[in-house]
């Protein structure tokens, strides 16, 4: 990684990456990555992938039963955990085929334009001094973004708050200045950190509590006037649904490879368009920018640059906008002497 990513809740300074091709008798490739978090669940997500194989093998390239076939194969264990991201990146692939046997994007095969859509720069400002906070936001700002994201979570409060401070005083006003927890505090040390930075001039709080407690979540959002974003973390349909029930949040924004590939977001745009939500992405901004052109109350887009290394042609980023590609499919095409490269290490 360009910048390595300290949060409240651990470092990461490589991104694990599982590349998935479906290869077709016509000769047409899906293409899809999973982004593993950790190395040692790289191998896991390799396994797990081989095992749904055989029930997938010589089957037509069609979303809609994908999980049927697999579930079949998986039994009484269940197509959930592990086997869910698997099946969410095959899925990824599956639409790129049939995007790329249209001849088309993948933003147009699904019924929307090419185009742009505005993001964020999620590249790096994790949890450091206010100093370097302030030095690297404004790095990311030159990058051209008007938005930038944070991380929080430093043992004391007041730490946070002079983190925020440090960073608005050195971007410009116009700037936007997310902030995120990933998940690391109590519901009352939530609600309290959350009352500082209320007026701080923080876009939105980033999960300040734990992602699966909708009621402490919803405490929080009912507690504070800066508005409360979650997402990442929905692993079905039902649990965001229920989080917009509850108003556990103000924003969503769901993650591809746990809602479950192109299939589960347009799902889940359908759910945030009927409940007026605002909804932004999480990672894999090459498929997701695709994504945000059908999704009806498309929020922004997080940019980060953690595949540019192996893909041979990078998402194409100008003025803090992402340009969706008139190519066919999703875009993804990797670099194979920059995979072997990665592979080898």
């Amino acid at each position: 990684m360009r910048r390595p990513l300290l949060t409240s809740v651990g470092s990461v300074s490589a991104a694990p990456l599982v590349l998935i091709d479906v290869e077709t008798d016509q000769g047409v490739t899906g293409r899809s990555y999973l982004f593993c978090y950790l190395d040692t669940v790289s191998p896991l997500i390799q396994r797990a992938l081989e095992i749904l194989l055989p029930s997938l093998v010589r089957q037509p390239v069609e979303p809609a039963e994908l999980c049927r076939r697999a579930g079949q194969s998986l039994q009484l264990l269940g197509a959930e955990g592990v086997f869910g991201l698997c099946l969410s990146g095959l899925d990824v692939a599956y639409w790129d085929a049939l995007a790329k046997a249209a001849d088309m994007p993948l933003a147009r095969f699904l019924g929307g334009t090419s185009g742009r859509i505005e993001a964020y720069n999620s590249n790096g400002l994790g949890v450091m001094s206010p100093e370097a906070a302030a030095s690297e936001a404004l790095e990311l700002i030159d990058e051209g973004y008007r938005a930038i994201k944070v991380r929080l979570g430093h043992p004391a409060a007041e730490h946070d708050l002079a983190v925020v401070r440090a960073i608005r005083a050195q971007i410009p006003n116009s700037a936007l200045l997310m902030s995120d927890y990933n998940h690391c505090l109590t519901a009352p040390e939530a609600i309290g950190r959350a009352r500082m930075l209320d007026g701080e001039g923080l876009y939105w709080i980033e999960e300040p509590t734990a992602p699966d407690d909708l009621r402490a979540n919803a405490e929080v959002a009912r507690s504070v006037s800066t508005p409360i974003q979650i997402g990442e973390n929905f692993r079905t349909l039902r649990e965001m649904q229920a989080a917009i029930d509850q108003r556990a949040c103000d924003l969503v924004m769901p993650d591809l490879e746990r809602i479950g590939g192109v299939s589960g977001w347009l799902k889940a745009a359908a759910i945030a368009e009927a409940s007026g939500f605002p909804m932004s992405s999480h990672l894999f901004p090459e498929v997701s920018s695709h994504l945000m052109m059908v999704t009806p109350t498309n929020h922004w887009l997080e940019y980060v640059d953690w595949a540019e290394p192996i893909l041979s042609e990078p998402l194409l980023l100008k003025d803090g906008y992402a340009i969706v590609p008139e190519r066919p499919g999703n875009g993804l095409s990797w670099d194979e002497d920059a995979v072997r490269l990665y592979a080898a290490d």
